[in-house]
């Protein structure tokens, strides 16, 4: 199980601080991207996992003292449109968890494997997921993303789904 919450541990470290994604300028960056999705459902308070491409397995999943962001639950930002722009970690192979952030940030532990898995309410939650590259570029980030929706301005970006 250490094992386990190491690697996942470790990769969600490796994708959130070193990746190299190129943006809307074909520039790479190394900071947070900022992503921006829109999901079948309301999910804004389920905890999101992440499980292998063919989704059978899940890969990765926080412990309940990572389910925060800058000091609060790591709900995903409200923004136009119906969007959000994500603050957990949210990428094409992620799923929802029965769990909400509050009930999930009270658990001793993580859930097993065998829970988690049971705990899944939909393998295939997304309409959309964009990339804007690298966060810290916006001074105004809602203000700005909001402005880009508003204008139709996603599309200018890297769409992940």
């Amino acid at each position: 199980m250490k094992t386990i919450l190491f690697a996942a541990s470790t990769a969600i470290l490796f994708a959130v601080l070193g990746c190299k994604t190129p943006s809307s300028q074909n520039v790479s960056y190394t900071g947070e991207p900022a992503t921006v999705y829109k999901t079948k459902a309301d999910y804004s308070k389920n905890v999101p996992v992440t499980m292998n491409e063919a989704k059978t397995e899940i890969v990765a999943y926080p412990s309940p003292k990572d389910v925060y962001y800058k000091g609060a639950l790591a709900y995903p930002t409200v923004l136009k449109k119906d969007y959000l722009l994500d603050n957990r970690g949210i990428g094409l192979n992620t799923v929802f968890l029965k769990y909400t952030y509050d009930e999930y940030a009270k658990l001793q532990n993580a859930p097993t494997l065998k829970e988690l898995g049971e705990a899944i309410i939909d393998k295939d939650p997304f309409v959309e997921i964009y990339n804007l590259g690298d966060r810290s570029r916006f001074k105004n980030e809602v203000e700005e993303i909001n402005e880009l929706i508003r204008k139709g301005g996603l599309k200018k970006f890297k769409r992940i789904k």
